[in-house]
């Protein structure tokens, strides 16, 4: 029996990104490792494996490694003794116990068994299998693959701790229940670097505390919670796993979503943050009208906008006004190269309608694909512009911004919901959220409750700006107000405000609407130079004298503190640049740079925040990966859109749980 996974660190060979290396062990070390001949095999998973699997891997994919039938651990299956079975699910008692079920006795499910752990199996499960005489000589392998996250992204993975905001930042502070959701997160997260062969220096927030006096609280100590558990992990994997690097090989910052409140609800306005944010997608999956090609009405197809699609791998990280505007060029770039396209445009100037792109498919079937996808992105960028225009989002977005980076204020605010009546309940909800982010001694006391009779939002929806302080540390206080009035205080310190000053370095903004970046750009470029602050981020361990975090000695130190400021520094939006500059931070330039030679490519660095992260902080990996000559990866709990956020930020003190929602 073995009980290690190969060697499949990127630091030898070929470079590989993270969502590769996923792939390649769930693909190649696991499935491939079973193959026995042409025999097809039957793949049985558990409900958080099957998700596992699913999101770097095809069923093609599957089916090209001798996998014919995948069935659920938890469904009554049909015998089939003549074919073997490859079990991959976690190491829990009700999942050995139906594995021994399946094998047991003198008529077992399965010729034979070969048996992946997501993740490490305790000594006394093992130990169950190994007494009953009647499975052991059944079973051709049992293993721990050590993979038990979801990646994502080719440079994202999240844990699938959907209510992590609930249980760990909750008015009803639960540590039993914290801790068994720190304890299982820690175990997911060591996972990733099992599967990198990484071993990180080991990063992370420190609590906060405001004086002498202020007791340090369950919500302020999750990150150093966090860390400690992901250490203890490694210094197993160190002992358990072959060739498991005993030095630092790459750096993680551990964080929770207090680093930036910001973020998760201010309007994105990115082609990918749209899509997710305005047009009510479940996940990755879009409803598209596509042309018939029998000439009848338009047919509706769902369609997956991720990694194997060209077109979103392309534009999903630019501007939705530089997206619209290369789709435009590519479509009249096709029509002017074919001529019967150009007898089905007619000639004419504008948008297509799909009636066009219908007689196109029927005049150029060579084409159909192209054409779909085309079509496909035409279709939803012109959904999302309409939507803009529709809710005066401009607008919004333009204060959004200026209150984030001090050019509005109270005055801005109150005179924009008072000539603006007919704003969504949601759009005043998130401004207000941003405000108070910026603002909280603008919510003490029954400031407030005017501003929220203003907006005329329901005390429901106010409970999600009152909730915001439970992520600091602090507690909603709702249960004490009887009138319907509330403190909102983050910290002791009141946040000052400087004027913004122009651009002084005279290069034009390309695109409105793309001052703002997220709180982890900085930290990230702080933490690659050197000059992450000790105090505020400590590290698990102190790194190895010959541990270099990039080409140069990167040594830990404290950052000097700054002054007075807004909440964002002004500084040049150089992911809305023109498409001619290849800074490295447009999104074709950095997937050419993601893939470059390995001698290019510094020490990893991964992120990770608890309770939730945003497409904008997803965005700034990929683009700091091109930067930096690192590939950053960001991990969390989940990935949020704005509304996903703002209602499980509502559930934190309320008697309501996420399992009485639909998100």
């Amino acid at each position: 029996m073995s009980m290690s996974d190969s060697d499949s660190s990127s630091h030898a060979g070929e470079y590989k990104n993270f969502k590769q290396i996923t792939r390649e062990r769930l693909l190649y070390e696991m499935l491939r490792s079973t193959k026995t001949g042409s025999a097809w095999k039957v793949l049985i998973m558990d409900k958080l494996t099957v998700k596992i699997i699913s999101h770097p891997c095809k069923m093609a994919d599957t089916t090209e490694e001798g996998v014919s039938l995948v069935e659920d651990i938890y469904r009554r299956r049909q015998p089939l003794p003549t074919m073997e079975a490859v079990y991959f699910v976690q190491p829990t008692r009700e999942n050995v116990i139906m594995f021994l079920s399946d094998m047991a006795g003198k008529s077992p499910l399965y010729k034979k068994a070969y048996v992946f752990f997501s993740s490490p199996i305790s000594r006394d499960l093992v130990g169950q299998i190994k007494r009953d005489p009647t499975v052991l000589p059944r079973i051709s392998a049992l293993r721990e693959m050590n993979l038990e996250y979801f990646a994502i992204d080719s440079q994202g993975f999240i844990t699938d701790n959907e209510r992590a905001l609930e249980e760990l930042f909750g008015d009803e502070e639960n540590t039993q229940k914290g801790d068994a959701c720190l304890n299982a997160m820690a175990t997911r997260i060591s996972t990733v670097f099992a599967s990198l062969r990484e071993f990180p220096s080991v990063r992370y927030r420190a609590a906060k505390s405001l004086d002498m006096d202020t007791m340090t609280t369950f919500r302020d100590l999750i990150p150093t919670k966090l860390a400690a558990g992901i250490w203890n992990c490694l210094e197993k994997y160190k002992s358990s796993i072959p060739n498991f690097p005993q030095t630092e090989t790459c750096e993680l910052l551990i964080l929770d979503r207090s680093v930036d409140q910001i973020a998760p609800v201010i309007h994105e306005w990115t082609y990918d943050a749209m899509c997710h944010d305005l047009l009510n997608m479940e996940g990755n999956k879009y409803v598209h009208e596509m042309p018939s090609k029998t000439g009848g009405p338009p047919e509706k197809k769902e369609v997956l906008l991720e990694d194997h699609d060209p077109i979103w791998l392309e534009l999903r990280h630019a501007h939705i006004a530089d997206a619209s505007e290369r789709l435009h060029k590519k479509m009249t770039g096709f029509i002017s190269k074919n001529k019967a396209a150009q007898i089905h445009h007619g000639g004419r100037d504008g948008e297509l309608s799909t009636r066009d792109l219908q007689k196109m498919v029927q005049a150029l079937p060579q084409y159909s694909e192209q054409i779909d996808k085309l079509s496909l992105h035409v279709e939803i960028a012109g959904k999302i512009s309409k939507i803009i225009k529709e809710m005066g989002l401009r607008e919004v977005g333009q204060l959004e911004q200026d209150l984030v980076f001090g050019d509005a204020g109270t005055k801005e605010l109150i005179n924009f919901l008072r000539t603006k009546p007919d704003l969504s309940n949601e759009i005043k909800l998130r401004l207000l959220m941003i405000y108070a982010a910026i603002n909280p001694d603008k919510f003490e006391g029954d400031k407030g409750l005017k501003l929220m009779q203003l907006a005329g939002l329901s005390e429901d929806d106010m409970n999600a700006v009152t909730c915001m302080k439970l992520l600091e540390g602090g507690s909603s206080g709702t249960k004490k107000s009887s009138l319907g009035t509330f403190t909102l205080k983050f910290d002791l310190h009141k946040k000052k405000h400087a004027a913004r000053k122009d651009r002084t370095n005279g290069e034009e903004e390309t695109w409105q609407l793309s001052r703002f970046y997220p709180m982890i750009e900085e930290l990230i470029e702080q933490l690659s130079k050197g000059e992450l602050s000790k105090s505020e981020y400590p590290c698990m361990n102190e790194p190895s004298p010959t541990y270099h975090g990039t080409s140069h000695v990167a040594s830990v130190q404290s950052a000097p503190a700054s002054g007075a400021h807004s909440m964002r520094s002004r500084r040049t939006p150089t992911w809305a640049r023109p498409r001619n500059s290849d800074d490295g931070y447009s999104s074709d330039s950095v997937l050419r740079h993601a893939s470059s030679d390995l001698k290019k490519m510094g020490k990893r660095i991964f992120v990770f925040i608890v309770g939730g992260a945003t497409r904008s902080e997803l965005r700034v990996c990929h683009k700091l990966t091109g930067k930096l000559k690192r590939e950053v990866v960001l991990g969390s709990t989940s990935i949020d859109d704005p509304a996903q956020f703002i209602t499980k930020l509502k559930m934190l003190s309320r008697e309501l749980s996420l399992d009485d929602l639909q998100i």
